[in-house]
Parts: C-alpha cells; structure tokens; sequence
C-alpha cells in the first residue's frame, strides 16, 4: 500500500512557504481520507466562483484573508477560519502576503465550478 502525502511525517509551514513569492500558489500537504488540506500563499484576488460538490475550509497562519460574500466580507486573521458551504458563491482574496491552510474534498475543483 503507498503511503498517502504527508502520512507519518512532520511539515514545516514555514519551510513549505517561505520561498513562495508568486501572486497565487495552492498545493496538497495531505490527504485524509477522501478530503486534502492544501497549503496556499496569496497575495491577490481570487475570482468569484463555487463549489458544486464540497464545502471548503479556510484557516488562516499568516496574514488576513478576505472572504466575499454575496451579502457581505468577512475578515479572517491568525488563528481564525471560516467554513464555506458547497453551493456558496464566494471569492478570497488578500492585500497582502496571506498563508492559509484549506480543507476540502480531494475531487473539489480549486479553481470553481462556476
């Protein structure tokens, strides 16, 4: 059986991001059953979008995210996340170098289904 990424071995979030300085960067650090966490640096808007089949997760480590809604924004610091439900429009977005760890389905599309 093939060892899953990120089983039996410690991250270093900071390890992991400290050479990122694009606008936007998103990858898997583990799978936990059918879900991933991924790690994401950003620094930019992201686009409105959805998703059809997996609420999304977002926990900020650095940083403050933006999350828009359709009826308002919410502001996530260090330390705080937010549980976006499948079906939701949303679009995160970051004014300046944010770190965020997601949590979602492993078949959710990143980029949106809408």
């Amino acid at each position: 059986m093939a060892k899953k990424v990120g089983h039996l071995e410690k991250q270093d979030v900071n390890e992991l991001t400290r050479d990122i300085d694009d606008d936007w960067n998103n990858f898997v650090v583990s799978e936990i059953n059918d879900h991933v966490v991924r790690l994401s640096v950003l620094q930019r808007d992201f686009h409105w979008h959805l998703h059809k089949n997996s609420d999304e997760l977002f926990y900020v480590i650095e940083g403050r995210l933006f999350v828009d809604l359709e009826d308002r924004t919410e502001e996530i610091g260090p330390g705080q996340m937010i549980t976006i439900p499948k079906n939701v429009r949303h679009r995160t977005r970051s004014k300046s170098r944010t770190i965020i760890l997601c949590f979602e389905s492993e078949s959710n599309v990143i980029t949106g289904d809408v």
